[in-house]
């Protein structure tokens, strides 16, 4: 079985947020509801160096959407078996079966279960399966005017950049979920500095 993934160069990103737009539209998501996300994050402060300060301060971009992890925390929870691992390892919600119970939304450390309110039903990226089961791409990547997006197999993946992690700040592990996603670290992330979210309010 295939296990596919998502990977982004956070240094190509530029926060531009067509992805953001891309599966918005795909997905004809009402106000508010975003399956993918660009996080703003940064930090710093100033240090004295010698008789001047200087800024340490950093901030950079983070797209983001369901990891489509092999060990899914919303899977188990959802009491109707409505969210299933398909043979690419794509998690995929059947609106049909929800109940909008909240469970798979409270499971997952990211925030990728969107609950919506006329529907009453929860449902989340799906890996634009009908594209790429066509032959193409997820809309988020063709939609990324730096190419700073790739996917595929996450084996693949990883050998093509070697240098990728998971996770980056500000997203939370813990890994043993197996978060099928791989980032670039950007230049400018300064390791164990305390950041913040920007634009909590669009995300």
């Amino acid at each position: 079985m295939a296990q596919y993934g998502f990977y982004v160069d956070l240094n190509a990103c530029i926060g531009c947020k067509a992805c953001q737009v891309a599966c918005k539209d795909r997905a004809n998501n009402e106000v508010g509801t975003n399956w993918r996300r660009v996080i703003e994050y940064g930090g710093g402060d100033w240090v004295k160096a010698g008789n001047a300060w200087q800024p340490n301060i950093f901030t950079y971009f983070v797209p983001t959407a369901c990891h489509h992890c092999s060990n899914p925390p919303c899977l188990p929870v959802c009491p109707t078996a409505a969210i299933e691992k398909d043979a690419n390892g794509i998690v995929k919600i059947n609106v049909d079966l929800c109940i909008g119970c909240h469970y798979c939304e409270w499971a997952c450390p990211w925030g990728a279960p969107q609950f919506y309110e006329e529907l009453a039903v929860v449902n989340k990226c799906d890996f634009c399966k009908d594209l790429v089961d066509a032959g193409g791409n997820p809309a988020c990547v063709d939609a990324c005017p730096m190419r700073a997006m790739d996917w595929g197999d996450i084996e693949e993946l990883k050998a093509k950049y070697p240098e990728a992690v998971f996770p980056v700040e500000p997203l939370a592990g813990p890994e043993d979920f197996g978060p099928n996603a791989l980032y670039t670290k950007h230049v400018q992330a300064v390791e164990g500095a305390a950041g913040a979210i920007l634009n909590q309010e669009e995300i």
